[in-house]
C-alpha cells in the first residue's frame, strides 16, 4: 500500500466528485471574460506574487479560469476533450486520487511562483494552469495510449502521438521561456512523476470497457433508487397509490411482467412474437 493508498482510505470520502466538469466550468467562465474583455482579463487574475502580496489575493484562485486556449471556436473542442480526459482518469484512478492530482498540482504550482520570485525579485511573473493540463494529458497518454483522437472532429491520431508533440512542446516552451515557464514545466513533470510511479501497476482499460462499467452503474442505480417495489405493466399503479393493491407476475406473459390485482387476469398477454394470447 503506497502513500496514495493510505491517504484514500482516510479522506476519500471528501473527494469531489464531478470535478471534470467544474474545471470545465472555470474554463468556461474565463472563455467569456477573454471575449468580454478582449484578453486583457488575464492581467488581473494571472498567478503573480508580486500581485498578491500587494493585496490582490483573488489571483491565488482566480488563475484557474484560465482556459487553454483563447480561440473561442478552438476552446470548445479542447474543452470537451479535456472534459474527456478528466473523466477517464477518474474511472481509472478514481475521484480521490484525480483530485490529489489537480490540487497538488495546483499548489505546487502557487508554492514554485513564490519562490521564483523570492529569488528573482525583479522578474514579473505570470502563471496559469497550462503546463498542469499538458501533463494531465500525458497522464492519459500513459493509461491510453493506443486511444484514437480526432483532431478537429477529421483526423484520426493515436493518442501515444501526441503525447510525444506534447512533450516536445514542455521541452521547446522549458528551452525558450523565462524563468516562470521553467519552473511551472518542472513543477507539472515531477506531478506526473510523482502519480506515474504510484500508479504504474493499475489495470488499463480500454475507453469502451469505461463506457460499459458507467452505462451499467447508472442502470443499476436507476433500480435501486426507485421509490417503489411494484408497478402494473396496463395501468402503472404501485404500492404507493394504494398500499391495498396486490401485485403478480403473469406465468403466461413472456419476460417479468407485473399487474395489479385489478388487471391480472384482464389484460392481453405479451408475447414475444407479434400475435397476443388470450
Amino acid at each position: 500500500m503506497n502513500w496514495l493508498d493510505k491517504l484514500e482510505r482516510k479522506f476519500g470520502r471528501y473527494a469531489i466528485r464531478n470535478l471534470p466538469l467544474y474545471i470545465v466550468m472555470l474554463y468556461a467562465i474565463g472563455a467569456v471574460l477573454n471575449i468580454m474583455t478582449k484578453g486583457s482579463y488575464y492581467y488581473y487574475v494571472a498567478l503573480n506574487p508580486y500581485m498578491i502580496l500587494h493585496g490582490q489575493v483573488w489571483r491565488l484562485l482566480g488563475f484557474l479560469i484560465v482556459p487553454p486556449n483563447a480561440n473561442i471556436i478552438f476552446i470548445i473542442f479542447v474543452l470537451m476533450f479535456y472534459y474527456s480526459i478528466g473523466e477517464s482518469l477518474v474511472q481509472v484512478w478514481g475521484a480521490f486520487r484525480f483530485n490529489m492530482y489537480i490540487f497538488l498540482g495546483v499548489i505546487a504550482t502557487i508554492a514554485a511562483s513564490f519562490v521564483v520570485y523570492f529569488i528573482y525579485p525583479s522578474t514579473m511573473i505570470f502563471m496559469d494552469t497550462f503546463y498542469l493540463n499538458l501533463s494531465m494529458f500525458l497522464a492519459y497518454a500513459t493509461i491510453f495510449p493506443e486511444m484514437r483522437v480526432y483532431l478537429y472532429g477529421i483526423v484520426p491520431v493515436k493518442v501515444k502521438w501526441l503525447a510525444w508533440v506534447d512533450v516536445a512542446l514542455l521541452a521547446y516552451n522549458f528551452m525558450t521561456g523565462n524563468i516562470g515557464s521553467k519552473v511551472a514545466i518542472v513543477v507539472s513533470l515531477l506531478n506526473f512523476l510523482l502519480f506515474y510511479i504510484s500508479s504504474r501497476n493499475y489495470k488499463r482499460v480500454s475507453p469502451k470497457e469505461i463506457q460499459r462499467k458507467r452505462a451499467y452503474r447508472k442502470a443499476s442505480s436507476a433500480v435501486l433508487n426507485k421509490p417503489y417495489r411494484h408497478k402494473c405493466a396496463v395501468c402503472g399503479k404501485t404500492e404507493l397509490d394504494d398500499p391495498n393493491l396486490e401485485f403478480r407476475y403473469c406465468s403466461k406473459c413472456d419476460g417479468a411482467y407485473e399487474y395489479c390485482s385489478e388487471h391480472l387476469y384482464t389484460h392481453k398477454h405479451i408475447v414475444a412474437h407479434s400475435y397476443d394470447k388470450q
